[in-house]
């Protein structure tokens, strides 16, 4: 049997070729889609970006909608804070972060992408409602106030990676991982766990 197939599907350095074709359009996509808006954004010129024919993108995503959808969508992969000492909520969902996006440069895209158009933005409030909100239930005090906090942290985390890794403003890039910990990580912690002011 050949090595370079898979059950049929043939395969680029160990990865499915259909996977590298999604994984190209996926990134192709959010570039366009930060670049030109959803509404700009076409098809084709995805494709073109991507290396490959429009009919794969309609073959993988149905059409425009599908591909966004499919495009900013992100797992934080956020730690279970239940496991986390409660002192320490704050410094490991920075720490978290600084690695998620360092790490990936998906979520800087999608970042770009929620900044510029009003679809992206849904799509980035689903993520964080979704995502994030559940993780401030389990380390603020009064699960009523879960929603607040969640948005509250969420400001200074996407403040962050919007002035650090999209920005790219200086004093902010300048700054090394440790500073960014213990400079955010008390302000995080404090809005999700201190006593209500």
């Amino acid at each position: 049997m050949n090595g370079s197939k898979s059950r049929g599907t043939e395969t680029v350095g160990g990865a499915r070729r259909s996977d590298v074709t999604r994984n190209a359009i996926l990134e192709a996509a959010r570039e366009r889609f930060a670049a030109d808006g959803y509404e700009r954004a076409t098809i084709r010129a995805i494709a073109r970006d991507a290396r490959i024919d429009p009919s794969m993108v309609m073959r993988y995503y149905g059409n425009k909608e599908g591909l966004f959808a499919a495009a900013v969508s992100f797992d934080l992969r956020l730690p279970d804070l239940g496991t986390v000492a409660r002192a320490d909520v704050g410094r490991a969902l920075v720490t978290h972060f600084l690695t998620l996006w360092e790490e990936n440069e998906e979520f800087t895209a999608m970042l770009r992408v929620g900044a510029t158009n009003e679809a992206g933005a849904e799509r980035m409030q689903d993520t964080f409602r979704e995502q994030l909100l559940p993780a401030a239930r389990q380390a603020c005090p009064d699960p009523e106030q879960a929603p607040a906090r969640a948005g509250l942290a969420a400001s200074q985390l996407l403040g962050l990676a919007l002035t650090r890794y999209v920005l790219r403003l200086p004093p902010t890039v300048a700054l090394a991982r440790e500073e960014i910990v213990a400079w955010l990580g008390p302000t995080l912690q404090r809005y999700l766990t201190a006593p209500s002011p």
